[in-house]
């Protein structure tokens, strides 16, 4: 793939790949591609998301007032806070803004935030599908902001009865509904994505502007191509372990978003990678010895940055006492690490996919978000999973509220 300013490399080991399968695959793609632009335009389909014609269940002038407050604080869990976290750490948070993230049961950061902050001047965004969400319900509870009328709560549910929507309506908050057919890991570009970007001040129209990139030309052919070979490694069970390995922080939240993605879409019937999140050069440094010399049951997805940062620093000659750092910048140094890791992943038959990204920003963002979703939908229609659903999830939930009953 090679649009600009993102482009993206397979090098996948021929051992992985059973061209018996492989053949069976490419026979049925086209038709998988079709069915999935199909749900595209399908106004009541999870991946209508992706249409340019999606229609949301709010209006912006009516977040306006919303926009002057400085700080922002985000209560969710799992695929109802990740697009936001990956959209505020990707994007860069606003020098006049502040935000905070309620994405676990930490006990330790409520009593803080309690301690530090005015709950009345910070903007609260809570955020559940199913509206019951134990967690969520938990730190609103904790937080104790719920008041009748509050000028400072918006929340995003389903309508329906649920806990959440009770509290809604008991305290007339301000509401924004979640559409049921879109569940929480494919929703970062529907309300529950876009609201925070907007209240982030980020530019929501560029987010959204290219997520069809990948429905047509060269870059279908790409995407046709890495879903077939990653259904085929997937169906055999040749590798267990996909580690998103970053050498842009800016990025790493987003990976964990794509590890909720991949991993309850795909992760069924005895089927599914295990995706983890990997920061280098940092890892180099504990974990590379094993990435090398271990089990070759893993697949490396690397992310890096291509450009030159305008506030790169460069290393200081009368600090240097080594040669080779000489007229270098710690950029230099990070893509000298990926490369030597490229070079060895190639000597070593590794399997690794590389994403080069020119720039951290909107549009490149909605790309990787509609990529990732569209890649990971068709590796699971080709195996016949339901990429929407996580049945054993629900299990856990069912025995938590057993326990606490």
């Amino acid at each position: 793939m090679n649009k600009n300013n993102l482009q993206l490399e397979n090098n996948i080991n021929r051992d992985f790949i059973d061209n018996k399968i492989l053949k069976k695959y490419e026979k049925n793609i086209q038709k998988i591609f079709q069915n999935i632009i199909e749900e595209i335009n399908e106004p009541k389909k999870t991946l209508n998301v992706l249409s340019q014609k999606y229609e949301f269940n709010f209006k912006f002038k009516d977040l306006k007032n919303f926009k002057n407050f400085k700080k922002i604080a985000f209560i969710g869990m799992g695929g109802s806070i990740l697009g936001a976290e990956a959209i505020s750490s990707f994007l860069g948070k606003s020098e006049k803004r502040n935000f905070y993230f309620f994405d676990n049961i930490d006990e330790k950061k409520i009593s803080n935030f309690k301690k530090k902050e005015n709950l009345k001047k910070i903007l609260f965004l809570i955020i559940s599908k199913s509206g019951n969400t134990i967690e969520t319900l938990a730190n609103v509870s904790t937080l104790n902001i719920l008041k009748k009328n509050a000028k400072n709560i918006i929340v995003i549910t389903e309508r329906k009865n649920s806990l959440l929507y009770s509290l809604k309506k008991k305290f007339n908050l301000f509401y924004v509904e979640h559409k049921n057919f879109i569940g929480g890991r494919y929703s970062v570009l529907s309300e529950v994505g876009i609201i925070p970007a907007y209240l982030m001040g980020k530019n929501i129209y560029k987010l959204r502007s290219e997520i069809r990139l990948f429905l047509k030309g060269k870059l279908a052919l790409i995407l046709k191509d890495s879903s077939i070979k990653l259904a085929s490694i997937l169906k055999k069970n040749f590798i267990h372990d996909l580690i998103l390995v970053s050498y842009i922080p800016e990025i790493e939240k987003f990976l964990y978003w794509c590890q909720q993605l991949i991993a309850e879409s795909l992760g069924k019937k005895n089927k599914g990678f295990l995706p983890v999140v990997s920061t280098a050069p940092k890892d180099h440094h504990s974990l590379l010895q094993l990435y090398l010399d271990g089990p070759k049951n893993k697949l490396f997805y690397i992310f890096s940055l291509e450009n030159k940062l305008k506030n790169n620093q460069k290393i200081q000659k009368k600090n240097n006492q080594k040669k080779l750092l000489n007229n270098k910048n710690l950029l230099n140094i990070k893509t000298a690490q990926k490369e030597a890791l490229i070079k060895v992943f190639k000597k070593k038959k590794i399997s690794f996919r590389e994403f080069k990204i020119k720039k951290t920003d909107e549009e490149i963002l909605g790309k990787l978000f509609s990529y990732f979703m569209i890649e990971t939908v068709i590796i699971a229609k080709l195996l016949k999973l339901n990429p929407f659903d996580q049945p054993a999830v629900e299990q856990v939930k069912t025995y938590t509220k057993k326990f606490l009953s």
